[in-house]
């Protein structure tokens, strides 16, 4: 082959594929904001991303804009900044947040502003810091957010999140490949998760949503009491909340917008109740907490509190976190999630919560969402507590799901039904 037609061919090839990039992107940015959001006409738009997402939220942008958007603000973060806090901050800032930013993101979401986060940060960014100075720094924005973060769990307003590949997040998913092709493969990764590589993922997203609304609607009517789960490291029983509700795909949030929380979702979801979780239970993925990981995590349960917490990796970023608060140490959350979904096939481990609880089952430690409760939105803090209903500055999520996975319900009169089968739903 002429070389000079060599040289035209890779050249045609690489616009070719740059064009296709460009085309998920913006599907991506269109299905956040359809989709994910529901954003409405004249609503306004509050958006987090870190300074390597702006190509996604500049997307992002211009569909909340094309839908009528009144006003988008975007706080980016920079990494890089992050860490030089940890270098050079003096120890006494630690214990400081930016209140004035939180408190300003709460009174936004009083006045009926929407709020869409863009995840890829480091998994790792912090894991080489002080574990006590990490501990005290997420403390104190645990404490600034929580005003903002109960509008969220309580789906007082339409949230969302999605995610964009970054080269830090690249780097530590696809170790072995080079750069450029590390961050080609995690963006193919996020685009098929996000159903972005398809010709009509709006649609496509409706189809799922249906699929797991059927689900939880099964769950609904079953009012299993408890859940039981055995496997290697886990026989760990989960007593749910009275009157709970299983809920999977969007929701509609109390300023009446449909949403879908988190995209992807593949979760039927529910409260457990806070004082009826019992036994032990071991992590079957890593956990990025943070911008630190924690690794083979496992605990014991009693009267619905871990008394025993241990890690092979990050034990002290582990113990700050359920040290929080009482709550901390209490389930808020149990998901359910086949071993068979799209992203548990991808056989990838992506070191981000959003997908990873998406591969399989998981718990949450700390604050409860009170729509999964009946008329739960209606509810005083000390009723939804004598529902079981668990409160604390935190919500983390981390996985106890796998193919060497068995479940079982138990209905209120003892009876036992099989729900999983080594994963998967029977």
């Amino acid at each position: 082959m002429n070389p000079a037609t060599a040289f035209a061919d890779t050249k045609a090839d690489t616009q070719s594929s740059q064009q296709e990039f460009e085309r998920k992107l913006d599907r991506l940015g269109e299905v956040a904001i359809r989709t994910g959001l529901g954003l409405a006409p004249g609503q306004q738009l509050v958006m987090t991303a870190t300074l390597d997402a702006l190509p996604l939220v500049r997307r992002i942008t211009e569909h909340a804009y094309k839908a009528g958007a009144a006003l988008v603000t975007t706080f980016f973060t920079d990494e890089e900044s992050t860490l030089l806090r940890y270098r050079y901050g003096a120890d006494a800032g630690f214990d400081t947040a930016a209140s004035w930013l939180y408190d300003g993101m709460a009174a936004a979401f009083k006045e009926g502003a929407a709020r869409l986060a863009v995840a890829g940060g480091n998994p790792s960014l912090l894991s080489q810091e002080d574990p006590e100075k990490v501990g005290r720094a997420n403390r104190a924005v645990s404490k600034a957010y929580r005003p903002a973060l109960e509008l969220i769990t309580r789906h007082e307003i339409n949230w969302t999140i999605v995610s964009c590949a970054t080269p830090a997040w690249a780097a530590a998913v696809f170790p072995d490949l080079a750069p450029e092709a590390a961050l080609a493969k995690l963006w193919d990764a996020i685009f098929a998760a996000s159903r972005a590589d398809l010709t009509d993922p709006v649609e496509a997203w409706k189809q799922h949503d249906a699929n797991l609304h059927r689900r939880a609607a099964t769950m609904n009517e079953k009012r299993y009491a408890t859940l039981h789960f055995r496997g290697p490291g886990t026989d760990l029983r989960v007593g749910l909340a009275d009157d709970h509700l299983w809920l999977g795909g969007g929701t509609t949030a109390g300023n009446g917008r449909y949403c879908i929380p988190n995209m992807p979702t593949e979760e039927v979801f529910t409260t457990p109740h806070k004082d009826r979780t019992e036994g032990t239970v071991t992590a079957t993925k890593p956990l990025s907490h943070q911008g630190t990981m924690i690794e083979g995590i496992s605990v014991r349960f009693e009267g619905g509190r871990i008394v025993e917490a241990r890690a092979t990796k990050g034990q002290e970023v582990l113990q700050k976190m359920i040290d929080t608060d009482e709550g901390a140490r209490k389930l808020g959350e149990v998901a359910l999630v086949p071993h068979s979904s799209p992203i548990a096939a991808s056989g990838l481990l992506f070191l981000n919560t959003l997908f990873d609880e998406n591969a399989a089952c998981h718990i949450a430690l700390g604050q409860a969402y009170s729509s999964c409760l009946k008329n739960g939105d209606k509810l005083t803090p000390e009723e939804l507590a004598a529902k079981g209903a668990n409160d604390s500055l935190i919500h983390v999520d981390w996985m106890i799901g796998s193919g060497k996975i068995d479940l079982d319900g138990i209905t209120a009169t003892g009876t036992v039904e099989p729900l999983m089968r080594q994963g998967e739903w029977v």
